[in-house]
């Protein structure tokens, strides 16, 4: 059949989907989903079950426009575990804000919120938000929220032996009963048959033992797109170990303790052997925090940085390349957990290397962080705004107007903690420079390009004078820079980290 006869709802051209579905390529994982008509189910593109006649499929922009056209998620290929795709959103601000608050909760568990109370908060009518989603997404708010709930709900049944109870609370359910009724009128199937089907497959994925797991332990595996560089992304992390509240395997494992949005615990991270996934161990200090799993899970996709698109974010490096720079492939964005840690560090690492800054780091966490005492191991957690803002840090070697600037910032978000980086600039002593870190590591700003930084712009000097195109004045700089941003845009982080990364006399950058 004719490539322009397939059916698609899909902005990706159908020939290559078809040609990305017939390689398994998990590049595209994600990306796209198809739909294959003569079964009724839709699948990712590196499903091992043998592939469809192409006249029998229909590709989709996303999963929830397949389940909309009434198809079923494939039980081999588990569409609820692919990596996330942003590109679908858009660049509706409004659009994205809803998302991410229907994704920590909006509209689902104990205190639910309803559509016009979102839209509300959002500052616009019922009516357009509504209006927004089904333009962008082919579906409803609360659909949307419907969908992402049961596809968590099905990862959970798939990869872990958590109660019904406890996925269906993980999952947002407010009951048992709620939760089989809706899942049976979704899927055609209950959470009983489909986990009892799950475990009988050969293809179940388990997440590999290692020191830092335990039997009480909930156990995940993240996929995302390759190429990962996944022993830079470890080996930064290492170069910044703080005792106690992070541990570095020689392995390839990360663990650190966290506190997100007052939901405290530990995770272990490692990368599976031979598949692009991380295998994810959570420890929870409370059980019952058990229903702000989700929320847990999106937040190491950020960390992580495991939803960005490599193809299409390396082609926006062409700025430095064409100047004879060589892009690390699959380096990605190292975040910290959130804004105010990241601008802690930035604050620290203020006209100090990367070594001094990471000793005052463990010495500042060492002194004001909580203890955590997690299966038998204590723990100590990033200190808290108010501890930092209380605090004497008379123990930290460095100049009193950083310490003042420390015990303000910590102040301001302590009485502001809906306060976001740009706000942090009223904060004496907090400059645009920390403020744009912060936004970085700890929000996973794609866009954030340092181009004030000395490292980098000791390296884009070097670079244009091995182009034979020396910059001959800071207004020229100044004016470079900015081309080089505009032209990286939106992906202005990716670039700070590449050139951060090729500077040899600064390969751990701060």
């Amino acid at each position: 059949m004719p490539h322009e006869e397939v059916q698609t709802d899909c902005t990706i051209a159908p020939q290559v989907c078809q040609q990305a579905r017939l390689s398994r390529d998990a590049r595209f994982d994600g990306q796209f989903f198809t739909g294959v008509l003569t079964t009724g189910i839709y699948c990712r593109s590196i499903c091992p079950a043998p592939p469809p006649h192409e006249k029998n499929v229909r590709y989709y922009n996303t999963a929830i426009q397949a389940a909309n056209a009434g198809l079923r998620p494939c039980l081999r290929c588990r569409p609820d575990s692919a990596p996330h795709s942003n590109a679908w959103r858009g660049t509706e601000t409004t659009l994205n804000r809803a998302i991410k608050l229907i994704e920590q909760g909006f509209l689902s568990g104990d205190h639910a919120g309803s559509v016009t109370e979102l839209a509300e908060k959002l500052g616009i009518t019922s009516r357009y938000l509504s209006q927004l989603f089904n333009k962008r997404l082919g579906t409803s708010p609360k659909r949307f929220a419907l969908y992402q709930q049961l596809m968590f709900a099905k990862q959970l049944l798939h990869q872990t032996t958590l109660s019904m109870t406890d996925i269906a609370m993980a999952a947002g359910f407010n009951s048992i009963r709620r939760f089989n009724e809706v899942f049976k009128q979704q899927l055609s199937l209950t959470p009983s048959d489909l986990r009892q089907q799950s475990h009988s497959a050969s293809l179940v994925d388990c997440v590999t033992k290692n020191q830092y797991l335990s039997a009480k332990s909930i156990q995940l595996t993240l996929a995302y797109r390759p190429p990962l560089n996944w022993a830079k992304m470890h080996r930064f992390y290492a170069f910044r170990q703080v005792v106690d509240m992070e541990a570095v395997s020689d392995d390839g494992g990360y663990c650190r303790s966290f506190c997100f949005d007052g939901i405290r615990g530990v995770f272990a991270v490692i990368p599976h052997s031979h598949k692009p996934l991380l295998e994810v161990n959570i420890d929870l200090l409370h059980a019952h925090d058990i229903k702000h799993l989700y929320a847990i899970v999106l937040k190491l996709r950020a960390m992580f940085d495991l939803d960005a698109d490599m193809q299409v974010i390396e082609q926006a490096l062409a700025p430095i390349i064409a100047l004879g720079a060589t892009v690390d492939t699959g380096l990605r964005i190292p975040g910290t957990g959130n804004g105010f840690e990241a601008a802690c560090r930035a604050v620290l690492g203020q006209q100090v290397s990367v070594v001094q800054a990471t000793k005052l780091l463990n010495t500042l966490v060492q002194h004001y962080g909580d203890e955590l005492n997690i299966n038998g191991k204590t723990w100590r957690l990033f200190p808290t705004p108010q501890a930092i803002a209380q605090a004497s840090l008379d123990e930290l070697k460095m100049p009193g107007a950083r310490k003042l600037a420390l015990n303000a910032l910590g102040q301001y978000v302590d009485d502001y903690p809906d306060s976001t980086p740009q706000d942090w600039l009223m904060v004496k002593g907090i400059g645009p420079w920390t403020v744009a870190y912060a936004q970085m590591r700890g929000l996973s700003d794609p866009d954030v390009f340092l181009a004030t930084d000395l490292v980098i712009k000791n390296r884009l000097y070097a670079l244009h004078q091995l182009a034979n195109k020396p910059i001959e004045s800071p207004k020229m700089y100044a004016q470079i820079a900015e081309g080089i941003s505009q032209r990286a845009s939106p992906w202005g982080s990716y670039l700070t980290f590449q050139l951060w990364n090729e500077d040899p006399l600064n390969p751990t950058k701060e």
